[in-house]
């Protein structure tokens, strides 16, 4: 938005001040499907300690994911990053595991 908006209409759109951010994170895997629903567990109690949701999915041989707050304007953080970064590369059915960086939740910028 160009022009210089109310913060009202800020906080409505979440832009600047209001930006929600989190990151995507992908890994591939090598499990059977019960193990899958296990990883996914595991994985969510991991997401949920530190006050963060978790939306995606994938099969018993690749995941995708993008993580983000559980507070209606909070913003995952670095430390959250390294967190679920550091669980996924510690798991021994994971391999190429993918971090992205902070994006806009709502833009993807």
């Amino acid at each position: 938005m160009t022009k210089t908006t109310s913060r009202r209409l800020r906080k409505k759109l979440y832009l600047e001040e209001f930006a929600v951010f989190g990151f995507i994170c992908a890994c591939d895997l090598d499990e059977t499907e019960a193990g899958f629903d296990l990883f996914l567990d595991e994985l969510v109690d991991v997401v949920e300690a530190r006050g963060l949701i978790i939306g995606g999915g994938g099969s018993a041989k690749e995941f995708a994911a993008f993580v983000a707050s559980q507070q209606r304007y909070g913003s995952a953080t670095e430390e959250d990053r390294q967190a679920v970064e550091q669980w996924l590369s510690a798991q021994p059915r994971t391999s190429q595991v993918v971090i992205g960086k902070l994006i806009d939740a709502n833009y993807g910028v």
